[in-house]
């Protein structure tokens, strides 16, 4: 008797969620660089143009409509004073150059990802991402620390820059910052009793290679950061936590010896402007007040794109040194020019006018605005808030914050893209969209 073989079907392979994608562009910012380099884009920025490409095919393969009117108004805001400064730009270049970085960052980026995230599963998986590089880079950078590899600082190798070099001081600073807040807002959210705590622990591991970065912008950012969320969890659960945050960083940096003696002298010239500041806060007040002469000589329109450089010594006093010193962390001696006022607010008046900031600034507080009113409207109807929403606030609260003490520029500046797409999903995105995965 013949045997009739029968095939079972196979079954269908399951579908990787998009978001993966915004999380390569992360995984990419734990490669390091080449020492001394810093020229040309980052794989990450590369790997985040692709991510717009797939974003933008998956609308046409799906025929919907890609974005709200209110998400198209707030994310399409800052085209319009971009546009004008690109126009005004002093050389044929520049201007194509600056809009495409500034659209890359806080348009098609953050529209990527608000269009790749699906639900909140995606968003924690997104939010975990973060912190996982922000485990490794603090890693590192603890390592540099211990090892006297990093970053030259008052004459030792000691500044923790993970493995964005010398060239980028800030990058590292930035990632754990992020990651911080990030974990801050797991921690507080309704999510399991064990994640919660996980989550804890991560963002008090974090706390020392964000000191040893000595990046005062990223103190102040993350400080302001962790209250505003500790607030919006309860004010009793805020000095509770509080207390716990301030004793594990009393014992985290307690017992590294000049490492401490460094870090209270960092702490002080914060507010050091006119009793012996060292010359960094000189060269950025310097240039402070030079970013706010080019936008009295053009208050509407701005110097135009990438304009602060050529027109800085025309309007910068005396006091103004000739560049930054890096050393150290596998990178030679080099001095870097300051090419921008370490201030966004006054880098996108100088460049582009009062038009400009408007349009960004607008952008920036629409999200805000959106995002606080939803994470009030949630509490009062559930009760609780999830952790996306202290994720994504905790984030957009930090990135305002350390724009009046830092701007765009470096590997990292992708990671800002990334943390207004998430941002940009929990203020624009549909209830229904955020009700899924929880």
């Amino acid at each position: 008797m013949a045997h009739v073989l029968t095939v079972r079907p196979t079954a269908r392979p399951r579908r990787l969620p998009p978001v993966l994608a915004v999380v390569a562009v992360v995984a990419l910012l734990a490669l390091p660089l080449a020492p001394g380099g810093g020229g040309g884009a980052h794989p990450a920025d590369v790997v985040s143009a692709l991510v717009v490409l797939y974003s933008a095919l998956r609308l046409l393969r799906d025929r919907r409509r890609p974005l709200s009117r209110t998400a198209a108004v707030v994310l399409g805001l800052p085209v319009l004073g971009l546009a004008v400064a690109a126009v005004g730009a002093a050389s044929p270049g520049a201007g194509p150059a600056g809009l495409g970085r500034y659209l890359q960052v806080f348009v098609l980026v953050p529209a990527a990802v608000l269009l790749l995230l699906r639900d909140r599963g995606d968003v924690r998986l997104l939010t975990w991402s973060m912190v996982g590089l922000a485990l490794w880079q603090g890693a590192v950078g603890v390592h540099q620390y211990v090892t006297a590899t990093g970053a030259s600082y008052q004459g030792e190798r000691i500044r923790a820059v993970g493995t964005f070099g010398p060239q980028d001081v800030m990058g590292m600073a930035t990632v754990v910052s992020l990651g911080l807040v990030c974990a801050v807002g797991l921690a507080l959210g309704r999510t399991p009793v064990r994640q919660r705590q996980f989550a804890a622990g991560c963002a008090l591991v974090l706390l020392l290679p964000l000191a040893l970065s000595f990046s005062r912008g990223a103190w102040i950012a993350t400080a302001v950061t962790c209250a505003v969320q500790l607030l919006l969890a309860g004010v009793r659960r805020a000095l509770a936590v509080g207390a716990v945050v301030v004793a594990a960083a009393v014992v985290l940096v307690g017992g590294f010896g000049v490492g401490t003696a460094m870090l209270q002298e960092r702490v002080g010239s914060i507010t050091e402007v006119t009793d012996a500041p060292d010359q960094s806060v000189t060269d950025r007040y310097t240039m402070w007040a030079a970013a706010a002469e080019m936008w009295r000589e053009r208050p509407l329109t701005g110097v135009g794109l990438k304009g602060f450089p050529e027109h800085r010594d025309a309007h910068a006093s005396l006091a103004l040194s000739s560049g930054s010193e890096t050393d150290g962390a596998g990178a030679g001696y080099r001095r870097q020019p300051l090419l921008s006022p370490h201030n966004m607010y006054l880098l996108v008046l100088a460049e582009q006018g009062l038009i400009g900031l408007l349009a960004l600034a607008g952008s920036w507080l629409g999200l805000l605005v959106l995002g606080l009113r939803r994470l009030i409207a949630e509490r009062r109807d559930r009760g609780t808030v999830p952790d996306c929403a202290f994720v994504a606030c905790g984030l957009l609260v930090w990135q305002l914050t350390d724009f009046a003490y830092a701007d765009i520029g470096g590997p990292s500046t992708v990671l800002t893209a990334v943390c207004f797409g998430l941002a940009a999903w929990w203020a624009l995105g549909s209830r229904e969209q955020g009700v899924a995965g929880r």
